[in-house]
């Protein structure tokens, strides 16, 4: 009885019940609009928000940027500063800047034999995707690797799979989130794989786990011996991608006209409309319907003060927009410095010559 009237009957009332408020729906960057995005690569030469400027001022809206040296094997870790980060990431929402593409260091060759290069390639690749996340950038365009010449004939399929291992180590313990891994089709040279959309395709087969897809150069398209100066031979080659890799897979177009003739094998960039491919080609390129919402990235050479700024125009110009450039003249031309001249040995030979006659004339 005693128990009875001490008891307490508790109500449950759901409205009571701790409900955590959802998370916010991810923020929709705003270079996806649906808008065609041109952009060319940048130098971060000096500081790295500096690309940023250039590439607005040249009056792109996409761009792509080494983040550290290309040419050279970092020291150490080589991270970016989360301030220096974090302001970059501000300035390109600012000036609505996007998609941001990272090329990797071309020293990186994942389907090396060689036991040394292939460390170092990962650890370097594995940097790549560590600045590529907090610089905030959508994708990382990298070359596949090159194999040796004493692979044999099963060269193929053990680069491959010697790349996929290696992407796969080097995005090891990596939250990528909206990053994603771009292999970019080469031009054939050497034992370079990628000239063929199948290897492309293994090396992302065999890449599951991670976010991957495909950049395709024009100039590398053209010196694999894919004819995409016609109507019907770009037709071709969109089908061929899309039968073996998937259109959908190709994120980017990395936009260069060729030096060099069709089915060379040799990777030479030229200006738009300059080249072997020619303008006529560019514009079907840019105003393809299975190549809508690309971005389209130029790599053209700067062989004069103003050739970034002609080609990113020349691009708007053939999607039939003007788009007013509002900074300098660009990015300075990357000339290649001349050795410094050397007396000959006949003229060292005269020098010594004379010089001794003046020591015998004192004495």
């Amino acid at each position: 009885m005693t128990d009875e009237q001490h008891r307490v009957d508790l109500l449950f009332d759901a409205s009571d019940e701790y409900r955590p408020e959802p998370p916010p729906p991810p923020e929709i960057p705003a270079w996806k609009d649906g808008s065609v995005r041109i952009g060319i690569h940048t130098s971060i030469a000096g500081d790295i928000c500096n690309a940023l400027e250039l590439a607005h001022g040249l009056g792109a809206n996409a761009l792509q940027i080494f983040s550290a040296s290309p040419r050279m094997w970092a020291v150490g870790t080589s991270r970016i500063s989360e301030a220096s980060a974090a302001r970059f990431r501000a300035r390109r929402k600012e000036l609505s800047l996007g998609p941001l593409v990272i090329h990797t260091n071309y020293l990186i060759n994942l389907a090396s034999a060689n036991p040394v290069l292939r460390t170092r390639s990962v650890q370097t690749f594995h940097q790549e995707l560590v600045r590529a996340l907090a610089l905030g950038a959508d994708y990382l365009v990298t070359h596949p690797g090159c194999s040796g010449p004493d692979c044999g004939s099963n060269r193929a399929g053990e680069s491959v799979s010697a790349i996929a291992l290696g992407l796969r180590q080097a995005a090891r313990g990596l939250k990528l989130g909206d990053l994603q891994i771009l292999l970019e089709n080469t031009a054939g040279q050497g034992s370079s794989v990628g000239s063929k959309f199948e290897e492309l395709r293994a090396i992302m087969d065999a890449c599951r786990d991670l976010p991957m897809g495909v950049c395709v150069d024009t100039a590398h398209l053209f010196a694999s011996g894919w004819d995409i100066r016609t109507a019907e031979g770009l037709d071709k080659t969109l089908m061929s991608i899309d039968q073996s890799i998937g259109l959908d897979r190709v994120a980017v177009l990395h936009v260069n006209d060729s030096k060099t003739n069709l089915s060379s094998r040799v990777d030479r960039h030229e200006h738009i409309g300059k080249g072997k491919i020619g303008l006529e080609a560019f514009a079907r390129i840019l105003n393809h319907p299975l190549l809508a919402r690309r971005a389209f990235i130029a790599e053209t050479p700067i062989d004069k003060p103003g050739d970034d700024r002609k080609n990113v125009a020349a691009l708007w110009k053939l999607i039939g927009r003007k788009v007013a450039a509002a900074g300098n003249d660009g990015m300075k031309p990357r000339r290649k410095k001349a050795k410094a001249s050397t007396p000959s040995k006949k003229g060292t030979k005269r020098a010594v010559g004379v010089h001794a006659s003046k020591l015998k004339k004192k004495s």
